[in-house]
């Protein structure tokens, strides 16, 4: 009995020296609970707003808002190309920016027919670096330019490791990825100063949220853009500059096409046209997102993941994808 008394004497002193702890960690329980309710709501809200509500809304007049003309880079195929029809079906006039003239006059001359809007285009390869920009700025200086999509960009021709890289495609990157955005917003900017209203939609993508192993100088680019836009926004929205990063994953386009298996179009990975018609819908809204609904659903995923877990499956779906890519090339 004396034995029992003092087991019961035992657990009352530990239970007591104990509570403090179980208190606080049911503090720390309810904290982390009402956090993880509050983030649903908020991210569930978001999502309502950017891609819900203003397709009940109606579309806004871009060039009321704007201005009369976009420029849009790399728009002779994927997304610059379904970006530049759906801001051409708003009644924002076009000019096309892209390295390969035929291209250029083919979608331009399809654009304008299509949806009643004046077009007229740029033949520019990125890749030459600093000495085209004047001829574009030339070309530019008497436009009343309104929104600027600055979406020109190349991928790896498949994921690979980064020294078997050459310069050339170092250089591409750099020249092609980050240059042309930089330069070209100095390029159009001042004008839309100058008129207190514009938009630059700069396309960055998924990659800057999570590393992105073997391709990473692609994700580096992307990363640059994404903190570009950012940073920029806060700089100008005072001015009545609208900056956007948008910051897709996959897209079903012929940047992907080395891949059979995107090109098979799973469920997540939207063709160019699906995700511009989205994406346009977010402008004004939100200077960084996904542009797309599903892709949301891959973000906020991708950022609830550990940086270690995330990377482990990102090494092991490029080792696939490159191994498929090779073995396809090889038959």
């Amino acid at each position: 009995m004396a034995a029992v008394d003092q087991f019961s004497l035992l657990y009352r002193e530990i239970s007591r020296s104990c509570s403090f702890y179980v208190e606080a960690l049911a503090i720390v329980g309810a904290w982390y609970t009402v956090r993880k309710v509050v983030s649903l709501a908020l991210n569930s809200y978001s999502a309502l707003r950017l891609h819900v509500i203003p397709r009940l809304s109606g579309e806004v007049d871009l060039v009321k808002k704007y201005g009369k003309w976009a420029v849009v880079t790399g728009s002779t195929d994927g997304i610059g190309k379904a970006y530049a029809e759906e801001l051409a079906k708003r009644g924002v006039n076009i000019i096309l920016v892209s390295r390969s003239k035929e291209k250029l006059e083919a979608v331009s001359r399809s654009i304008s027919e299509t949806y009643e809007v004046e077009t007229d285009f740029i033949v520019a390869d990125f890749s030459k670096g600093r000495e085209l920009y004047p001829a574009i700025e030339e070309a530019l200086k008497d436009r009343e330019i309104g929104i600027l999509v600055n979406n020109v960009g190349i991928f790896y021709a498949y994921p690979d490791y980064f020294t078997n890289l050459s310069e050339n495609m170092l250089w591409d990157l750099i020249h092609i990825n980050i240059a042309s955005a930089t330069m070209m917003t100095h390029i159009v900017l001042p004008g839309m100063v100058k008129k207190k209203k514009g938009a630059i939609v700069n396309l960055s993508s998924a990659s800057c949220c999570q590393p992105a192993p073997m391709l990473t100088v692609y994700g580096a680019s992307k990363s640059y853009l994404d903190y570009f836009s950012r940073a920029l926004h806060y700089e100008y929205a005072s001015k009545g500059i609208f900056v956007q990063s948008l910051t897709p994953f996959i897209a079903a386009t012929n940047m992907t096409s080395f891949s059979s298996t995107i090109s098979k179009r799973p469920i997540f990975f939207p063709t160019a046209e699906e995700y511009a018609s989205h994406a346009v819908f977010t402008l004004g809204l939100s200077i960084r997102t996904t542009g797309y609904w599903k892709h949301a659903i891959l973000w906020t995923l991708a950022e609830c993941l550990p940086e270690w877990m995330w990377a482990r499956g990102a090494v092991y779906l490029s080792r696939f994808l490159r191994k498929q890519t090779l073995a396809a090339k090889a038959k």
